[in-house]
């Protein structure tokens, strides 16, 4: 890679990480997409809500970055992107400027949605800032300590299924069900596939680390076999709108089935590689296929 000036907007660009933004982009939409379904859809909700997911996916990637700078775990032998606090592209100040700039503008995001909300949830509206401060506070505990000590996985279900997906729809209806249930489920299961790549790629490193990953701890076999099993799960527990109606068996095998059959490449792709550098391509396929079924799914439930 070319020199990158210290501090500079390109420099701030490759440490926002934007190929990790679909993470925040999907559960937005599937929550979305069920509120319209359920004719409740609201576009400034929408928008507020994505906006907040987006920054507060940049700001936890600038966390994680300067933490691990300072932790050491960003060492010569990494396999994954370079980082921008290991590779000197931004220094550690301007690191902790950009996190609470970030953090700012994902509260501002907060204050919005309250705002268009006042009154018209069953909780006014307050119940908004509860869920913020949480996602605030766990975005540093997550790199911090959480993630060390094998947290990662049941922390996206929560972060990036039932927060977001529950959170979106709940903003534009002031209710939640089963069906919000069942989708936040499939939207955390969608999104573990890329922490489970990333995780199965760094096993050897993390273990060095000390980082006890689920990966690190029950074998770089456990993560090929489960990195299958979370897009197996995703898809099975979309029959459940089959049989609620809210899908047709149509709608099904051209969202959920062509995303497992893309799912099914991948993972046959990632068993061929097994291990190395090279599996940064399994990251960006499937970065794909969540954006595809985030896409798919969300169109056929409206």
């Amino acid at each position: 890679m070319k020199d990158i000036r210290t501090n500079s907007a390109y420099a701030w660009l490759l440490a926002a990480r934007p190929k990790t933004l679909t993470a925040a982009l999907v559960p937005v939409l599937m929550g979305s997409g069920l509120a319209f379904s359920d004719g409740a859809f609201q576009t400034p909700m929408a928008v507020l809500c994505l906006l907040f997911a987006c920054t507060m996916q940049i700001a936890a990637n600038f966390i994680n970055d300067l933490y691990d700078y300072q932790k050491g775990t960003d060492r010569e032998d990494r396999l994954g992107p370079r980082r921008a606090c290991a590779e000197g592209w931004i220094t550690p100040r301007a690191m902790r400027i950009g996190i609470g700039l970030t953090l700012l503008v994902a509260c501002l995001c907060g204050v919005g949605l309250l705002y268009l909300s006042w009154g018209k949830l069953p909780h006014g509206g307050w119940e908004l800032i509860a869920v913020g401060v949480t996602c605030i506070l766990f975005a540093f505990l997550y790199t911090t300590y959480l993630s060390y000590r094998g947290w990662g996985d049941v922390l996206v279900l929560v972060f990036f299924g039932f927060v977001p997906v529950g959170g979106t729809y709940y903003v534009q209806t002031g209710m939640l069900n089963a069906d919000v249930l069942v989708l936040s489920l499939v939207a955390g299961l969608v999104i573990d596939t890329l922490l489970m790549v990333n995780n199965y790629r760094d096993v050897e490193q993390d273990k060095i680390s000390g980082k006890r990953t689920l990966v690190a701890h029950l074998g770089a076999r456990f993560g090929r076999q489960a990195y299958l099993a979370l897009g197996i799960a995703a898809v099975l527990l979309c029959t459940w709108f089959v049989f609620s109606g809210r899908l047709t068996w149509l709608d099904f095998i051209w969202a959920p089935c062509i995303y497992l059959y893309l799912h099914l490449l991948t993972w046959r792709h990632m068993c061929i590689i097994r291990s190395g550098e090279k599996l940064n391509s399994i990251l960006g396929e499937t970065s794909r296929n969540m954006l595809f079924i985030g896409i798919m799914l969300s169109v056929a439930l409206c």
